[in-house]
């Protein structure tokens, strides 16, 4: 019974419009051919206009990069939607070139909240909140060039000297990062605050942790889609 209702919730309809879509991968492990692998399953969140949030779809990873992306946004466009203004993701493999080819007017943009908490995986727990404060600035400047100024302060100041792999994980980023002060604050503020997906993946996460590994592709989808169910219920 399950196994029909997930199929009608991932071909249904969706929106022609997404202001915001975010995707994010979910780690699994599934038991294939008597060996336990690790895969990815994603997610997809829209933001609609009028700020309202639904799970656009789950997708289990057959392929690598382009490919799997492909089908993803082929899919999407299968089921109505037309245009993505803005697609927020942290280095997904061949989303790019995917994304390009389906959706060539959509914006890529990094997730900020994730780069944060990235650039400072370089630093120990109780050093964090010091550089975290200090990069505040960077990503509130009200322009790209403020936060270039910014970031350039922050690699001047005493954080910056002690953790220069934090100032270079955001210059790598930065062709990304910049995209984001095109958008009007209200939007960055949807961008930014990603927690929509970030506390719906956590509790994901709890779930799966408890179940340790899965079956098949199929079991490992269902769960999750009948635990994204209760979650967005709630």
């Amino acid at each position: 019974r399950n196994s029909g209702r997930f199929t009608t919730w991932q071909s249904r309809p969706l929106e022609p419009m997404y202001p915001v879509v975010f995707f994010d991968a979910l780690r699994v492990k599934i038991r294939e051919d008597a060996v336990v692998r690790n895969k990815a399953i994603y997610l997809a969140l829209g933001v609609l206009p009028v700020g309202s949030r639904d799970i656009l779809g789950l997708w289990i990873e057959g392929t690598e990069g382009a490919k799997f992306w492909m089908k993803v946004f082929n899919d999407l466009k299968t089921r109505g939607v037309n245009n993505i203004l803005i697609a927020v993701t942290d280095g997904l493999k061949g989303m790019p070139e995917a994304l390009g080819a389906v959706f060539s007017a959509t914006t890529l943009q990094t997730c900020i909240v994730r780069l944060i908490r990235a650039s400072l995986d370089f630093a120990s727990w109780k050093d964090r909140r010091g550089p975290a404060a200090a990069l505040k600035p960077v990503y509130a400047a009200p322009t790209m060039e403020a936060a270039l100024a910014e970031l350039d302060a922050f690699e001047a100041g005493p954080w910056g000297q002690k953790f220069p792999t934090v100032v270079a994980a955001w210059r790598r980023a930065w062709d990304r990062v910049i995209l984001f002060f095109a958008f009007p604050p209200a939007i960055r503020n949807v961008i930014y605050t990603t927690n929509a997906i970030e506390s719906i993946n956590a509790q994901l996460r709890k779930i799966i942790k408890t179940r340790g590994h899965f079956p098949s592709d199929d079991a490992a989808t269902k769960l999750i889609w009948l635990a994204l169910c209760n979650i967005t219920a709630e």
